[in-house]
């Protein structure tokens, strides 16, 4: 049985080499960069389990934060069609989240129209919690929000730090993030006024799971079932009894399987780790199956 690993992370080399062209600081600011495991397709190949393939979105290099909207649209065209290619070219890969400028919403909805629908290597969009230090669900953002939802296509929501805070720190401050996100994107009815939208959240939906009857009895029952319809990932490093109570709140037709690779555990991520963990839920072998690949497919048609 094929594993479809939903969030891969890579860095295409010539949109890299573009990058650093505008910040002589870049892998100073993003030290995470400096892993290989990133560009070298080779040696990815070489930690990856035969059974697994993976839907590849950009890592956290966003060109917004560091050019302006005219070139920040051009390197993000230039990056997807990298993207594309290195789908094209390695079979590991069975495909490619796109990356959108969120400094040109109008243009951003036109690489959605332009990229994202013409190549069926592309089967969604990457999103982040926030975008130039203002929240994803800020009005500026919405015509995505609607584009995405008039066309189905998912988002991969992917958490960044706010900026404006001085204790970010990598192990609570990303799931706080995406906590808030989903918040963000509940509390202004977003399934309500788009029912078409599909939001995959990375880090099994943060602390979503964990405080749910909180959410509950705090929080109107649509907003309560509303947290209900994201799809989340199983990026938590193993543990599988907060993947249980991930599948418990979700459902498991809204889990899956997602690694962070290469991020997590040196040198080639987690994949194992998530594997064993998945493998040693109580649940029964059709839902792992579900888990796997199988609400991915049913997700994308």
């Amino acid at each position: 049985m094929t594993k479809i690993d939903v969030f891969a992370h890579v860095l295409p080399i010539n949109f890299y080499d573009h990058m650093k062209q505008f910040d002589d600081n870049l892998l100073a600011k993003n030290p995470y960069l400096q892993n290989d495991m990133l560009t070298n397709i080779e040696k990815i190949k070489t930690g990856l389990a035969p059974d697994v393939k993976q839907v590849i979105s950009n890592v956290n290099l966003n060109p917004e934060d560091y050019v302006d909207d005219k070139t920040s649209v051009e390197l993000c065209r230039d990056a997807n069609e990298e993207l594309i290619a290195m789908v094209k070219d390695n079979d590991i890969f069975l495909s490619a989240v796109a990356m959108l400028p969120m400094n040109s919403v109008n243009k951003a909805v036109k690489i959605i129209e332009d990229q994202v629908v013409t190549n069926k290597e592309l089967v969604g969009v990457q999103l982040f919690t926030r975008a130039l230090n203002k929240p994803i669900t800020s009005d500026e953002y919405e015509p995505i929000f609607a584009k995405l939802n008039d066309l189905n296509i998912p988002i991969w929501l992917h958490p960044v730090f706010d900026e404006s805070r001085t204790d970010n720190n990598i192990t609570f401050s990303w799931e706080y993030e995406l906590t808030q996100a989903m918040y963000g994107l509940v509390k202004k009815g977003y399934f309500e006024k788009y029912p078409n939208l599909k939001v995959i959240v990375h880090h099994a939906g943060a602390m979503i799971p964990f405080f749910s009857e909180r959410i509950k009895y705090t929080m109107s029952e649509t907003e309560y079932n509303d947290f209900k319809k994201f799809y989340v990932d199983t990026a938590l490093l193993g543990n599988p009894k907060a993947l249980e109570l991930t599948v418990d709140f979700f459902g498991v037709s809204h889990v899956l399987f997602g690694t962070d690779a290469p991020f997590g555990i040196p040198p080639f991520g987690a994949t194992n780790k998530i594997v064993s963990a998945i493998d040693n839920m109580n649940i029964p072998a059709d839902q792992k199956n579900m888990i796997y690949s199988e609400n991915l497919k049913n997700m994308l048609n």
